[in-house]
């Protein structure tokens, strides 16, 4: 069965740049979409570029301007989504792929500020000061141990799984679609993909989440004067605001938007959503050159001279931040741990979630009377 087409037969002729065109809302919306859009690009090129003159701290600064592209892409793609409407879920699918680097980004920065407090420069040595403490909400009945030699790892692999599954989930949406058997307009009816994909994301960035705010939680105090929380919302605020605001914009479908001649209900909602997120993107580049400062990275010689990269030296970190050889590392060092840990155990044993994480048969907190 295929989905209901969300575009009109009939197809607009004319040209933004037509001179004879009507200044109509949709022709504004470009203006003030591209307008936005390199505004946004503008700022996040000005919040790099002091990253890539002060590349001292390489193992943080890439996760750093990783995270200050999240922007721009959301940005620009939404751009191209409101341009090219009728393709809109095709974008779609990509901008939010990019949420999975960005997390897992976060996740490789943080874990780096809590080595810089170790012996060693090793996180796993600053876990060792930790003690056996309850697991988040809703799981807090349950202790775990973040001594154990697999935390560490167990954490990793929670968070960058979804490195591999959003991607997974927006090529395969991206089939569906070309194929019309996505129906993202109708996402709980069982006989299209959207349902069965959005219940997938929706547990593997559940995993994500979860397995950040556990480390977050745990490291508190090797964070402190690093701005942590307001880095994560940065984060997690443009998630929020695209997702609900998608929402309400296709609540209205029907109510307050109506199809015209060339744009159908969904046409429309979906035209308003790229449309915000272009605009709230400036917004987002300010907040993050604010969070993630360079200033912290500023290094001087003997004689009080700030030591800069050169401007030709300046690809290294650009080529860094786009290399992700990094997350492959760590998410190949993650499979191995566990494939050498289970060859390793008992014959009849098995690691499951619980043991992962270091919680212990029994560690289950007692009730209170």
């Amino acid at each position: 069965m295929s989905c209901p087409s969300d575009n009109t037969a009939a197809i607009e002729q004319s040209s933004f740049w037509d001179p004879t065109a009507p200044w109509d809302p949709h022709r504004i919306g470009w203006v003030v979409a591209g307008s936005c859009s390199a505004a946004t690009v503008l700022v996040t090129f000005l919040s790099v570029l002091p990253h890539c003159r002060n590349y001292h701290v390489p193992r943080q600064q890439r996760q750093i301007i990783r995270i200050l592209y999240m922007p721009p892409v959301y940005a620009v793609i939404s751009f191209f989504s409101y341009r090219y409407f009728r393709s809109y879920t095709y974008y779609s699918l990509i901008y939010v792929a990019y949420e999975a680097l960005t997390l897992s980004a976060f996740l490789l920065l943080i874990i780096e500020y809590v080595a810089d407090t170790a012996t060693g420069h090793k996180a796993e040595d600053a876990m060792a000061r930790k003690d056996k403490r309850p697991l988040p909400m809703p799981f807090c009945c349950w202790r775990y141990k973040p001594t154990k030699a697999y935390f560490l790892y167990s954490v990793k692999w929670s968070v960058m799984q979804y490195v591999i599954v959003r991607p997974v989930i927006s090529i395969v949406g991206m089939i569906c679609e070309h194929y019309n058997v996505l129906c993202d307009t109708q996402s709980f009816n069982p006989r299209f993909a959207s349902v069965y994909l959005s219940a997938v994301d929706f547990v593997s960035i559940s995993v994500a989440l979860y397995g950040l705010l556990l480390f977050y939680g745990l490291t508190h105090d090797e964070l402190a004067g690093r701005r942590p929380l307001a880095k994560f919302l940065c984060i997690k605020l443009i998630v929020f605001f695209t997702f609900y605001q998608s929402f309400v914009f296709s609540a209205l479908e029907g109510r307050v938007i109506h199809a015209t001649k060339y744009w159908t209900e969904t046409n429309i909602a979906d035209g308003l959503n790229a449309l915000a997120i272009c605009i709230e993107m400036v917004f987002f580049a300010i907040a993050m050159w604010w969070a993630y400062p360079a200033t912290e990275y500023h290094q001087t010689d003997p004689q009080g001279k700030r030591i800069r990269t050169s401007i030709l030296g300046m690809w290294r970190p650009i080529w860094d931040s786009l290399n992700f050889s990094d997350f492959v590392q760590e998410i190949w060092g993650s499979l191995t741990f566990f494939f050498r840990s289970k060859r390793a155990a008992p014959s009849g044993s098995r690691m499951d979630l619980a043991h992962a994480f270091g919680v212990d048969e029994g560690s289950k907190l007692p009730k209170s009377y």
